[in-house]
């Protein structure tokens, strides 16, 4: 046990195990949180498609070229995915390659696995960071449509796959008996879509 002053001028007991345990759990999070930035990126740069598109291992020259980014840069990208086991790396070849079942994940986004939605969400979270401190401070609230447009697009992303599997075959089926089902089928409901992203919800059931 260790004693620690506060800036009050009392000390506390500090447990050094539980002070390392916390330790150990902050900086993995803070590794999630960049591994999160450096998903978004790979995202938007096209990073992940074009190495499943490639069908076999490139190096990272190639990936550049194809994605038409700095080698130099998308080098090390490519060392902190392959870390991170997002892709995997052949020491022999100094090729990467993007696994079937990562790019279920990260890049088919018809896959009822597919994540890249949720990375986006957070990235727009930090966005509206300031906006959120200033509802902590007024109790206002951050209306939907204020947020980062790329929240917007995440839940899209995020909530289409399970859209696509459940929306029409099962969850409008279940309500009331099937009569909403029927109604929309005759086309005689009003449809409100709200917070779902795009529209995708609307779009899958009309």
């Amino acid at each position: 046990m260790t004693l620690i002053n506060n800036s009050n001028g009392s000390s506390s007991p500090i447990d050094r195990k539980n002070l390392q345990q916390f330790t150990e759990k902050v900086v993995a999070d803070l590794g999630g949180a960049i591994t999160a930035v450096l998903v978004y990126i790979g995202h938007k740069l096209g990073l992940y498609r074009a190495m499943a598109d490639a069908g076999k291992p490139i190096t990272s020259q190639e990936l550049a070229t194809i994605t038409k980014t700095s080698e130099r840069v998308v080098r090390e990208w490519l060392a902190s995915q392959a870390a991170g086991g997002y892709v995997l790396y052949d020491g022999q070849t100094q090729r990467y390659s993007l696994p079937p079942e990562n790019a279920l994940v990260l890049v088919d986004e018809n896959s009822p696995v597919y994540l890249i939605g949720a990375f986006q969400n957070i990235t727009s979270f930090f966005k509206d960071s300031s906006k959120i401190m200033e509802a902590f401070k007024t109790g206002r609230g951050l209306p939907w449509g204020e947020h980062d447009p790329d929240l917007f697009s995440g839940t899209e992303k995020f909530y289409k796959p399970s859209y696509l599997s459940n929306l029409v075959a099962s969850w409008i089926p279940s309500l009331d008996n099937g009569k909403v089902q029927k109604k929309l089928e005759e086309g005689g409901a009003v449809v409100a879509d709200v917070g779902c992203g795009h529209g995708i919800s609307t779009i899958i059931m009309a």
